[in-house]
């Protein structure tokens, strides 16, 4: 059964991670994904290594991981953009696509006659995605943005590591680049939107996703903490800053993390652990009153924590309905039974790694399951291919390109 998005071809001219993410969305969901490469070394990320995809024997290949992780399901051409044959291909390609995905600064293909506003005079039903670090509007749209400093400068890591006062105390970065991925999935999001109004209008626009604006778009309740109260949130470890208890505990021989989202929940663990005389202590009775009281509360949980293992927690409290947890290193992650159930690990056949594992994509659809059946490109796997099928050129036609350097 072909992808909901099997009918969309996809011009991808991004690289490392933000824009490059939303591409393989939108590769998994059937698109046809043509990425576009520079000749001899190919995005960015294709260097950021080690660790590399092995082969049959368990030797490097020199393909990245880091690169395989984003651009699953891509098909790769090589085109030159700084000669004017290479931004020629690329006008005639992006007059066969529905989509084009780029993450240049402000400015930068406009200066090749690849801009939104050059690009809808040949195709005005194109979809041009830009993918940038301030957006294309405001005072800073001409700064370069990275993830870890968005991470800094959209307040990410000021509510995110242990309290100052405690050891290890002081700002962290999420151990993954989460405003490049969260970019990219409101990327996605917006790419489908304006795929279903151009079903209704027949038109095709411009889209302006910036990281910061991400960044502090998925604030979420923290923001809104703010907002409401003008109080400005600080670090809280693992704790949760409207939920308690919502956070980790040390076990016999571990750690746990205990979720408890209302006050029924809080009520069946105390019975659980034999603390029932907790929930009706008026500190604690409401989960408003536990947040209020919850400097006298923790240490309350911690002495009761280190009496089991986590294991015989972790049993304990999901027999009695009370959501809990392991903390997996990545390794037990895809170990987890249900994981493995769920098919999260795939293989996919490659052309230098042999059988190449990979990460599939969560999304599940009844009427139209995803299939992976392309596995991350090697650099100008796709060239000809490309050029012949969706551009119509002949051999020679490619070969002289080829001599000229502009694939």
């Amino acid at each position: 059964m072909p992808g909901p998005l099997s009918h969309i071809r996809v011009l991808d001219l991004s690289r490392v991670l933000a824009a490059p993410w939303a591409g393989q969305n939108l590769a998994d969901l059937g698109a046809e994904v043509i990425k576009v490469e520079r000749p001899g070394s190919g995005d960015d990320s294709r260097a950021f290594g080690p660790p590399w995809l092995k082969d049959a024997n368990g030797k490097d290949t020199g393909e990245s991981a880091y690169f395989a992780a984003a651009n699953r399901g891509k098909k790769s051409i090589t085109v030159n953009l700084s000669k004017p044959e290479g931004q020629q291909i690329v006008r005639e390609l992006a007059r066969q696509c529905d989509v084009l995905l780029e993450n240049y600064k402000f400015g930068d293909l406009a200066r090749y006659g690849l801009g939104y506003d050059d690009l809808k005079k040949i195709n005005p039903r194109l979809i041009y995605c830009s993918v940038t670090g301030f957006g294309h509007t405001g005072p800073y749209r001409e700064r370069p943005g990275y993830d870890f400093m968005i991470q800094g400068m959209g307040g990410l890591m000021s509510i995110t590591g242990e309290r100052d006062d405690l050891p290890g105390g002081g700002p962290q970065r999420v151990g993954v680049p989460i405003v490049d991925i969260m970019t990219g999935m409101y990327a996605s999001v917006a790419v489908c939107a304006a795929i279903a109004h151009r079903a209704e209008t027949g038109v095709g626009q411009h889209l302006d996703l910036a990281l910061l604006d991400t960044q502090t778009a998925f604030l979420a309740n923290q923001a809104m903490n703010y907002l409401a109260t003008g109080e400005v949130p600080g670090r809280l470890g693992n704790a949760h800053p409207n939920i308690v208890p919502y956070q980790t505990f040390k076990t016999r021989d571990g750690d746990i993390i205990l979720a408890c989202g209302n006050d029924n929940l809080f009520n069946k663990f105390c019975e659980l652990a034999s603390c029932r005389n907790l929930p009706k202590d008026p500190r604690f009775a409401t989960n408003g009153k536990r947040v209020e009281n919850r400097a006298v509360l923790t240490p309350l949980l911690e002495a009761v924590f280190k009496t089991r293992t986590t294991r015989e927690w972790v049993e304990a409290l999901e027999a009695a309905g009370v959501p809990s947890g392991p903390i997996n290193n990545i390794k037990q992650v895809f170990e987890e039974p249900q994981i493995v159930a769920r098919g999260m690990k795939i293989e996919l056949d490659h052309p230098t790694a042999g059988k190449v594992p990979l990460v599939a994509s969560p999304m599940r659809f009844s009427a139209t399951p995803i299939e992976h059946k392309v596995p991350p490109p090697v650099l100008g796997q796709h060239t000809a291919e490309i050029l012949r099928e969706v551009l119509g050129k002949n051999d020679a036609e490619i070969e002289k390109l080829r001599a000229a350097g502009i694939v």
